[in-house]
């Protein structure tokens, strides 16, 4: 039997990750807008069709950027949430700061934290990153959690570090190592 290729990037038991694509627009979107309660005032992802071409445009032709949708594989692989590698750097520093979401159907199911784990190996692994980080504001008790059963850890704090919503905001940063991943 010939061997297929998986659609995923890297798979878990219940997810798969991949690239975002100009075709995952009208599932993300609608997604996003039935998830509005749970993200704002912590992110504002896109929920129209146009805001969607921009975001997934930037996110798949900028090489300081890296985008990928955790899909559930038990459910035709519908969209659970989102995970973005920005501000990439190489060379000395080899770095990324993540920004990540999950849809309200799919929060609090551990969907994410299995996401999250894909990511950081293959942005550890294929990308050849060293370092990642989180960052995230301090009342978001579920991203924070999310970043710590991860692994990551507090660094410190910045005051009016990101313009979010209208206003600039606090965070709190939060960080992992290949050293602090696979230790040895």
């Amino acid at each position: 039997m010939p061997h297929i290729p998986s659609r995923y990037l890297a798979e878990g038991p219940r997810v798969g990750i991949r690239p975002f694509t100009h075709d995952d627009a009208a599932e993300f979107t609608a997604r996003a807008r039935e998830s509005k309660e749970l993200h704002q005032p912590w992110l504002y992802p896109p929920d129209s069709a146009p805001a969607y071409a921009d975001y997934a445009g930037r996110l798949i032709e900028d090489p300081t950027k890296a985008g990928f949708l955790v899909c559930e594989k038990g459910d035709g692989g519908s969209l659970a949430g989102f995970i973005n590698i920005n501000n990439i750097v190489e060379g000395a520093f080899r770095c990324g700061a993540l920004g990540y979401g999950a849809f309200a159907h799919a929060a609090g199911r551990g969907l994410m934290r299995e996401g999250l784990n894909l990511v950081v190996d293959h942005a550890f692994g294929p990308m050849r990153l060293h370092r990642l980080e989180i960052n995230v504001q301090p009342a978001n008790s579920a991203s924070i959690a999310l970043a710590r059963s991860c692994g990551f850890r507090l660094e410190g704090f910045s005051p009016n570090m990101l313009y979010i919503g209208g206003a600039w905001r606090d965070h709190e940063r939060w960080a992992l190592t290949t050293e602090m991943r696979r230790p040895g």
